[in-house]
């Protein structure tokens, strides 16, 4: 709707000057920007002064057509609600910075012998935990270090309260075998303080401490002891060596936040030290962000990473951030003084700079990257002759002879896939086997909601979000992402399979009235190999694409990876099926009894290497009933 359709003034007239949020919305109810104000009038009235202002935003105000506020107590508040807002509704014309997953951790549980594990999620105080890592591979790489250096054992209570014999990591060197007390609680304890110093970055203390135990060992003639401290200097000196780039500073918990843009693209890199020891890097691509000041992105990434989540004392940036609130804030949440520093020197110029670098780096790759990606689509549109073609959605079956079905769904839209997006189907109540009867069920799932949907229900949609936005703390939407996702149309929907598969899809579609769907089957082709695929049509034609075509490597990587998501759904399905069985299968062995099987001996595999006598010690199970489970698993 156009500015002289709607006249702003008599709600500008009616703002008042206190601190809030406001939306803009268009015709159709849809969000276009959520913004924060200390004073309301003033900004909101500025959008419609402003005549300097750039494209996207003279672009964004001539489709208003309803504003909406929320006074808050605070700028604090406002800064609050607003990122929570941006999080759920995701509005048009805001930035967004996508971050599907938690950070990983360390952990150091807290039992009388601690062990050492990955973690993801809120952290919880009665366990020690080291991080966040940026990635999973930087956290997992310095726990296999971990367990070379001070072998600290990482399996299961279970596993461990049950334990015999050393397993396998105690051969290989890479466990003390605490489980069979072939270390002493006190020697283990020192093996776990000296990893606490090794995360925390205080490796000097670390290596004294070795050091002296080694000539200790030594002048005691307690050779083989002191050739095992021995070895662990030599893995610490790997680990300063390898996993990490050190500081000189001494401990020091910082995140480094630098910024590349070119014409079309923006890069921030996050960089991660903790404890003065560069954990890693992260780059994010943020949407909507291409004529924002570098001022205004910074302040986005930060709201929209630290706001409820955990937040170091020192983040160090390469562009200004005059936001005082948001430091306040996040100092209120952090429990600690956070500190948003924009003058780098000395050792925090190099980690500046070095983010710097990788900033453009990912940068330049992610151009070069989408401009694989568009060379691929463009053509895949000329070949379909669909030049508006952006949303693709591909479905797969997967089974082992009819066991444990499931279905999945990937989504590839604006050039890369859409992993927050995929969705899963459990198949019920068909004949095992049957890929028709399964893909007709996940059809049927994903889009009876889409041919459900109509236009009112997005504007009452909306209305119900503005009731209840003055929750500020906790808001949470009355619709989540999924859902809304559920009415998303796609412009293609590709169908792993042939014409029979084809068919099923198109009497879906008839039956839901959403005929106008593009449908394609991708069938493998007589031999099954890559490159030979051929490409069903609802008219029955099939046609097959040249194996260097790159239509046909956008079709095989959308196949490709519902594949992949389909069958490690499926197999983690028939896994959980599988164990449950065996033992659901013996008379008098119900979920309670399985579950208390499994807790103690930790795995199903123990259970069946278990004795009748080892069997009675479990509870609820008598000697008749332990008798009866060797027997059923013998």
């Amino acid at each position: 709707m156009s500015t002289e359709k709607f006249d702003p003034k008599p709600i500008l007239d009616s703002l008042p000057l206190l601190p809030g949020v406001y939306r803009y919305y268009d015709s159709k109810g849809e969000v276009l920007y959520v913004g924060k104000a200390n004073q309301l009038k003033k900004r909101v009235s500025s959008y419609f002064q402003k005549t300097n202002v750039s494209p996207r935003i003279r672009l964004m105000v001539s489709h208003i057509a309803r504003i909406e506020i929320t006074v808050t107590r605070s700028e604090a508040e406002a800064l609050l609600l607003e990122n929570n807002l941006i999080k759920s509704l995701r509005p048009r014309y805001n930035i967004l910075f996508r971050d599907d997953k938690s950070y990983p951790y360390i952990v150091l549980t807290g039992e009388k012998f601690p062990r050492l594990t990955y973690y993801r999620g809120k952290p919880n105080r009665q366990h020690q935990y080291f991080g966040p890592y940026p990635n999973s591979y930087a956290a997992k790489e310095s726990m296999q270090l971990l367990q070379k250096i001070f072998r600290i054992r990482t399996c299961e209570d279970s596993v461990f309260n049950n334990r015999t014999r050393p397993c396998l990591l105690h051969q290989i060197q890479r466990c003390t075998a605490p489980c069979v007390k072939l270390i002493s609680a006190e020697d283990y304890q020192s093996n776990i303080r000296n990893a606490v110093l090794l995360l925390q970055g205080r490796h000097q203390e670390v290596e004294q401490t070795l050091r002296a135990a080694m000539e200790q060992a030594a002048e005691g003639q307690h050779y083989e002891q002191a050739a095992a401290l021995r070895d662990q200097l030599r893995a610490l000196h790997t680990v300063q060596q390898k996993q990490f780039v050190e500081s000189t500073g001494g401990a020091t918990d910082a995140d480094i936040i630098a910024l590349a843009q070119n014409e079309a693209m923006v890069c921030v890199n996050l960089a991660m030290v903790r404890g003065g020891r560069h954990l890693g890097d992260k780059s994010f691509f943020p949407e909507h962000a291409e004529d924002l000041t570098a001022n205004e992105i910074v302040q986005a990434f930060i709201a929209q990473h630290y706001l409820n989540s955990s937040v170091p004392p020192l983040l160090v940036l390469d562009a200004e951030c005059d936001d005082e609130t948001l430091a306040q804030l996040l100092s209120e949440q952090a429990g600690h003084a956070v500190k948003i520093s924009q003058a780098a020197s000395g050792e925090r110029r190099q980690w500046l700079e070095m983010a710097q670098r990788n900033a453009h780096l990912a940068l330049q790759q992610r151009k070069a990257q989408q401009g694989g990606q568009k060379l691929r689509l463009d053509r895949l549109r000329e070949f379909l002759d669909m030049p508006d073609l952006q949303r693709v959605e591909c479905f797969d079956i997967s089974h082992t002879m009819g066991e444990a079905t499931q279905a999945s769904c990937v989504v590839y839209e604006n050039l890369d896939m859409r992993s927050s997006q995929y969705r899963r189907y459990n198949i019920s109540g068909i004949t095992p086997g049957d890929d028709y009867a399964a893909m007709r069920q996940a059809l049927m799932r994903r889009y009876q909601k889409l041919a459900e949907a109509c236009p009112d229900e997005t504007t009452s949609h909306s209305t119900r979000l503005s009731k209840n936005e003055s929750q500020v703390a906790g808001y949470e939407p009355s619709r989540r992402d999924g859902q809304k996702e559920e009415a998303t149309r796609p412009d293609l929907i590709l169908i792993d399979g042939g014409l029979g598969q084809l068919h099923i899809a198109m009497e879906v579609m008839h039956e839901l009235g959403l005929n106008d769907l593009a449908l394609v089957g991708v069938a493998k082709g007589v031999e099954r190999k890559a490159g030979l695929e051929q490409l069903i049509f609802p008219d029955g034609t099939a046609k097959q694409l040249r194996s260097d075509d790159p239509a046909l490597h956008l079709i095989q990587q959308i196949r490709d990876e519902a594949h992949r998501f389909a069958i490690t759904g499926h197999r983690a399905k028939r896994g959980r099926a599988r164990t449950a069985s065996s033992l659901e299968e013996i008379s008098g062995v119900g979920d309670k009894r399985r579950r208390s099987l499994l807790t103690h001996f930790g795995g199903l595999r123990e259970v069946k290497l278990a004795s009748v006598e080892q069997l009675c010690q479990v509870e609820g199970i008598s000697k008749a009933l332990a008798e009866a489970i060797y027997q059923q698993l013998h």
